[in-house]
């Protein structure tokens, strides 16, 4: 059940939130609400494939 929750929250993520990689951030050159944003999608989508 916990899983299916998080797949569901990855794919709303997908919808929403910036994708920082397809843009080409550089992560040393980030702020913090991005290094966060990305954070979060980082694990939530971890959280989804266990």
């Amino acid at each position: 059940m916990e899983n299916q929750f998080f797949k569901a929250l990855a794919r709303l993520n997908k919808l929403i939130l910036p994708s920082y990689t397809k843009q080409r951030l550089d992560l040393s050159k980030a702020s913090k609400f991005q290094l966060a944003i990305f954070g979060w999608r980082v694990y939530v989508t971890k959280r989804a494939l266990d």
